[in-house]
């Protein structure tokens, strides 16, 4: 990935609420014949492809990809379209499996995204064309986030490993320590607001993704999925120990009210007043090209643990390729979703910018040894690839998160604008997800 739109729908808070609601009543809106079937082309390992495919994505480097891959297979016809980011093209892509015609060969889905589609019975899985055989090749959160039971729905296409962005040059100037826990962090965040109150450790208006990352390190696994039975439960310890600790950066008013993406954050986080960034994998081109001022400045540091000497990380973020259940062509929509995200595409992605899932390519030399500019000659990816190594298993997402974090604003985010805390913002979001998701069809408690 190497735009900022790119990235910034991958953190920003589905919109739309209810566009998205693929109800169980909707499950027949892709063929399973379909997806076994292709009116041309081969499968993926037999050799000599041809055909045409048409492939949903907003991803930029994508874009080399299929220049790359119709030159391997110049009986290939690659159709790379534009249909929107994030939110707008699930939209989209809905609307057309419901008309039944439109639809996609394959489609970019973010791994929090991709549970709504896959139990709707809307994309292949994967697995019987060859992506059992994969297992392995990708780091343990994205592998996890693209199966569904037995099934294998997507391929990793990226990851968001998390790790601490930090002005260097500011923990200098006041003298203030790295934090590797987050009890440091909280130390950290007072003295630099104390030695300059413009400054504040880092910024926070409410972030559904950021906050179920947060979590997610924090060990909660509120989310249970088990087909259509859905448990929500954010009263668990992990959940509990995210809210306690993030509710006295609030209070305390340590955090800057200014939205992530909007023009005042870029200028916070050149001028010094934004001071850290608890991200994903993919923000240093972001930094790069929307922060120039902050070059030399900054630098990365492993995510602070909730216990000392733990190394426990968690997932921001990323996305997958996925094939529709009405694609006429899946045997050559898998190639190139192979290719794109296990074969040849990966370094042409890597070459571009993107943070890769591959096991492989993240454990590289080349890869971990590459220096930085931008961050004074640090070695970033040896920082974001142990991070990927670290992700802590088991965590699931809602087979209806996109309709989840359309609602955050109106429970949790409550908690940065009143008197309403965290904890209580969580059983309200918990609360409103259960109610949604029984009257969707699913079992939920």
């Amino acid at each position: 990935m190497t735009t900022t739109s790119t990235f910034r729908r991958t953190l920003r808070i589905a919109a739309a609420a209810g566009a998205l609601s693929l109800t169980l009543a909707a499950c027949g809106g892709g063929s399973d014949d379909a997806s076994s079937t292709a009116t041309d082309g081969a499968s993926a390992d037999s050799g000599h492809l041809s055909g045409k495919i048409t492939v949903w994505a907003w991803e930029p480097t994508l874009k080399d990809v299929v220049t790359k891959f119709e030159a391997a297979n110049p009986d290939v016809t690659v159709d790379l379209v534009n249909a929107g980011t994030g939110n707008d093209q699930y939209t989209a892509l809905q609307n057309a499996i419901a008309a039944g015609s439109g639809v996609p060969d394959v489609a970019q889905i973010e791994y929090y995204a991709l549970p709504q589609f896959a139990i709707a019975k809307s994309l292949t899985d994967l697995a019987p064309m060859g992506a059992s055989d994969l297992d392995g090749t990708f780091t343990p959160g994205p592998w996890a986030s693209v199966k569904q039971g037995d099934g294998i729905y997507g391929l990793p296409m990226d990851s968001g490993p998390m790790a601490l962005f930090y002005n260097k040059e500011l923990f200098d100037k006041y003298k203030i320590e790295v934090p590797k826990t987050w009890d440091q962090y909280l130390d950290a965040a007072r003295k630099l607001h104390k030695a300059d109150p413009k400054a504040y450790i880092a910024n926070d208006t409410g972030d559904a993704g950021f906050t179920t990352s947060m979590i997610w390190q924090a060990g909660g696994k509120p989310y249970t999925v088990d087909g259509t039975n859905v448990g929500i439960d954010f009263t668990d310890a992990g959940s509990a120990k995210f809210a306690t600790f993030w509710q006295k950066l609030i209070d305390e008013k340590l955090l800057a009210p200014t939205s992530s993406w909007s023009d005042e954050w870029y200028q916070g986080l050149g001028n010094g007043t934004i001071a850290t960034l608890t991200i994903g994998a993919w923000m240093p081109a972001n930094l790069e090209s929307g922060v120039p001022d902050g070059s030399g400045k900054w630098a990365v540091a492993p995510m602070p643990q909730w216990t000392e000497g733990d190394t426990a990380s968690s997932e921001n973020g990323g996305s997958s390729l996925a094939v529709p259940a009405a694609s006429k062509n899946a045997d050559l929509a898998y190639a190139f979703v192979k290719y794109a995200n296990a074969g040849d595409g990966v370094q042409t992605r890597i070459d571009g910018g993107a943070f890769p899932a591959t096991t492989a390519d993240l454990n590289s030399d080349a890869f971990k040894n590459k220096e930085f500019p931008y961050f004074g000659g640090q070695k970033v990816n040896e920082v974001l690839a142990q991070s990927a190594a670290d992700v802590v298993t088991g965590w699931q997402y809602l087979p209806f998160q996109v309709y989840a974090n359309s609602i955050f604003n109106d429970t949790v985010g409550k908690a940065y604008v009143s008197s309403t805390t965290l904890t209580d913002g969580l059983a309200a979001w918990q609360k409103a997800s259960i109610d949604y998701g029984n009257q969707q069809g699913f079992t939920v408690k």
